[in-house]
């Protein structure tokens, strides 16, 4: 591409010679000249192109001009768009300063401690999105992130550009040993009819049908020879009981709710590092139901800490609301399905359900009477004098 800016003349006319000599005699640069016909082709710089038409205007010679492309051109061209220009200095700018500081951290060789704990631990020695990355001191920083860790042996502080690589090496801690041999027996955890039993070690107490009270023992971890002499030793098993369990859920029929109003709202901010800009006017509405995304700015498949959070909210009321007794049946049902999915142990079997509906003082509730079938084991140590 051409720096200076050129122009393509096409000069016709009858007073052609005329025209020639004049160009000649102001001795303006003139290039690639031929004559084709009554046409006289040439080349000359921008600047002269006032010059050349006033010859042509006193020979009255007939011009034809274009400007070859060139970055002069271009610029020139581009002289007043002010946006573009503040553009590209902002572009310059951010790659000058994106390479001069840590934008992106990567942590290699860590099983054990998480990558929220070595950032953590790297903040508090001021390595971060956003820190020059001629004030780190690798040595110090690599030393003082062994130190601040226990579960780290070894680390090593590396940069590319602005990528800054964390290697480290855990200790390797050796196993512990459970404690599966200390003594114990197999006491009941509640009141229940034993309904099926799995003895792996010890002595059983009671058999499928024997009612027990809670702490009562069903296998035991003591043994006694006929010589007299006692044993102790690790009890295990599987007792399985039926027993009863209550529970109730309350609710009143007349309460206040966060109700939506059907108005959205979309706030978006500015994110650089950890500094966050408002592109909204107004407050935040903290107590509305809210759904958060960013999206920060990718180059050359790096993730930049420059990007826009969007931050859509659901604007709700506080509103008082009067239930009917089936509205509020139906959800304290919710609340009672939800504690049989999340509360009743694993394996637990429901044999019956009985719930009773009461209504008092404006309020309703369900007590839920159930007949269940599940462990009923709980291990209580022997301790040895």
């Amino acid at each position: 591409m051409k720096m200076k800016r050129s122009m393509r003349i096409n000069a016709k006319g009858k007073q052609l010679n005329r025209f020639i000599n004049a160009i000649h005699q102001h001795r303006i640069d003139c290039r690639g000249q031929f004559c084709r016909g009554e046409v006289f082709y040439f080349d000359i710089y921008r600047r002269d192109l006032k010059e050349v038409r006033d010859i042509a205007k006193n020979c009255d010679i007939e011009l034809k001009t274009a400007e070859y492309d060139s970055l002069s051109a271009r610029l020139f061209r581009y002289r007043r768009r002010l946006g573009l220009l503040v553009g590209v200095l902002l572009a310059f700018t951010a790659a000058l300063y994106f390479s001069q500081v840590v934008v992106t951290i990567e942590i290699e060789g860590n099983s054990v401690v998480s990558d929220e704990v070595i950032l953590s631990a790297l903040e508090e020695l001021n390595i971060k999105a956003g820190t020059p990355v001629c004030k780190i001191n690798i040595p110090y920083c690599e030393n003082k992130l062994r130190l601040m860790i226990d579960d780290v042996a070894w680390a090593g502080i590396r940069h590319t550009g602005s990528r800054l690589v964390v290697q480290v090496t855990e200790v390797e801690h050796v196993p512990e040993m459970l404690l599966d041999r200390v003594p114990c027996n197999i006491v009941a955890s509640r009141n229940a009819e034993i309904s099926s039993v799995l003895v792996r070690s010890g002595q059983l107490k009671h058999i499928v049908g024997d009612y027990v009270p809670k702490g009562t023992i069903l296998i035991s971890g003591v043994d006694e020879t006929d010589n007299g002499r006692t044993f102790v030793h690790h009890a295990m098993g599987d007792i399985r009981g039926i027993y009863e369990e209550n529970v109730s859920f309350s609710a009143p029929f007349h309460a206040e709710e966060a109700l939506p109003t059907g108005r959205i709202d979309t706030q978006r901010t500015l994110r650089l590092f950890s500094l966050d800009i408002p592109l909204y006017f107004g407050k935040r509405n903290s107590s509305a139901a809210s759904e958060t995304e960013e999206k920060n700015a990718v180059i050359f498949g790096h993730e930049l800490p420059l990007g826009i959070k969007t931050r859509t909210v659901a604007e709700t009321t506080v509103t008082e609301k009067d239930y009917t007794e089936e509205e509020l049946t139906e959800k304290l049902m919710e609340r009672v399905y939800l504690y049989e999915n999340n509360f009743l142990g694993d394996g637990t079997k429901i044999l019956s359900r009985d719930i009773i509906t009461e209504t008092n003082d404006g309020a309703l509730t369900l007590r839920a009477a159930y007949r269940l079938e599940g462990s009923i084991c709980e291990q209580r140590d022997i301790f040895i004098k």
